[in-house]
């Protein structure tokens, strides 16, 4: 066993690499490691995300997501023009089609506005045909300020300043067991035991197993969603200037199928959102009997499944269904066909949900003894992670009682 860490971080994410490196520049002389059971960093929900930097739209106002939100974006923008990592200003386009749409598109006008998203227009179809010739509208949102960046190429930004200031990366290191002596923390790993003080849990898919490995009493249980992706053919990537959003279901926190001209240059569409029979399942035969298991066995689970079964199966006939899969996006191109989309990558989705089956849909972060507890860290959290990180840090400061 090496000498006690000050500081142990669970999670190799963009998060994870934004707490770790604001503590060490809040307080250089800290001991942090860092401990990621993948071979790289960002290897799953960072790694695995469209990469937009949102601007503030969607989220409630005095919400955790709003308040980071709209600071982070700026904050990721000044970040990557600082350290040279390419990203593409090129604006979302969030559309109507029906006129029972246009309500809730006035509703997320009136939260962006509310929110202070820079430069957020509602705009008619003539001018939405200047912005995304292909795309057919009622009414929409166009919002200037929306970016794209690789976030993998952040978080090993983040992880360089960590590791210059002395911080430590421990990769390949999944944690097994944790157990508490009376003055230290101790992880037992599949690479030996480390000792910390205190402990930063940013373990994403698998945060609430942490939380409860140290005792922590949870009314949370992650279950993951598989959002997949289709990829247009080189040829018919014209059809697709930036980002195109249809409008959401308010009352779900995703934002359904959309286009999306990654920072990479090709065009995604997607993601749908379908239960993931494995918490690290990216393809449809991905299988974990153990994390299958815990999802079946969740009472909360259950209350999701009855209350929202219609949608869970327009979601399944989705994702076995190309043709289906097409039809929703010729909704916002109508010039779009099954043979211009390829078969494209996938992510998962760590969505928390409570005992009572509700869906949670802001940041969750939670303290207990001598650990932090990021339990639910959704979307716009890689956008925000700079802020997050910060309020991490100050979180960690506070609860540790170091200075």
């Amino acid at each position: 066993m090496s000498k006690p860490y000050d500081i142990i971080v669970i999670g190799g994410g963009i998060l994870g690499l934004s707490s770790a490196r604001h503590l060490l520049t809040c307080i250089p002389n800290l001991r942090i490691g860092i401990i990621e059971k993948g071979t790289s960093l960002a290897q799953q929900q960072t790694g695995n995300n469209s990469g937009v930097v949102h601007s503030g739209i969607y989220y409630r106002p005095g919400s955790l997501k709003a308040k980071f939100c709209v600071d982070g974006r700026d904050s990721m923008i000044e970040f990557c023009e600082e350290n040279e990592i390419p990203f593409n200003r090129c604006g979302k386009l969030i559309i109507a089609t029906t006129t029972s749409e246009l309500p809730r598109l006035n509703d997320l006008y009136e939260r962006g506005i509310a929110n202070g998203v820079e430069g957020l227009e509602k705009i008619g179809p003539e001018r939405a045909a200047e912005i995304e010739p292909h795309a057919s509208t009622l009414q929409a949102l166009w919002s200037p300020a929306t970016a794209i960046v690789d976030y993998t190429a952040v978080t090993n930004t983040y992880a360089k300043y960590f590791q210059a200031m002395g911080g430590e990366v421990h990769l390949e290191t999944e944690v097994i067991g944790i157990k508490k002596t009376s003055t230290n923390t101790i992880l037992e790993t599949s690479q030996g035991t480390y000792e910390t003080k205190h402990l930063i849990n940013c373990a994403g898919l698998h945060s609430d197993r942490i939380a409860k490995l140290m005792g922590v009493e949870l009314d949370i249980q992650i279950i993951p969603f598989r959002g997949e992706y289709y990829t247009l053919q080189k040829e018919y990537e014209y059809l697709v200037n930036g980002l195109i959003y249809p409008v959401p279901n308010p009352e779900l926190p995703f934002l359904g199928v959309h286009f999306t001209r990654n920072v990479k240059g090709y065009v995604e569409a997607g993601p749908n959102a379908i239960l993931a029979t494995s918490r690290e399942g990216y393809r449809k035969r991905d299988f974990n009997f153990r994390d299958l298991s815990e999802t079946l066995s969740f009472p909360g689970f259950w209350k999701v499944a009855f209350r929202e079964w219609k949608t869970g199966l327009d979601e399944v006939n989705r994702s076995l269904r190309k043709s289906v899969f097409t039809n929703d996006l010729q909704k916002m191109i109508p010039s779009i066909q099954s043979h211009h989309l390829k078969n494209g990558g996938a992510g998962v989705r760590a969505q928390a949900v409570r005992n009572d089956g509700s869906l949670i849909d802001d940041f969750v972060i939670e303290r207990s003894a001598e650990a932090v507890h990021v339990l639910n860290a959704p979307s716009p959290g890689a956008t925000s992670s700079i802020e997050i990180g910060k309020y991490i840090a100050d979180v960690a400061q506070e609860t540790f009682n170091i200075s």
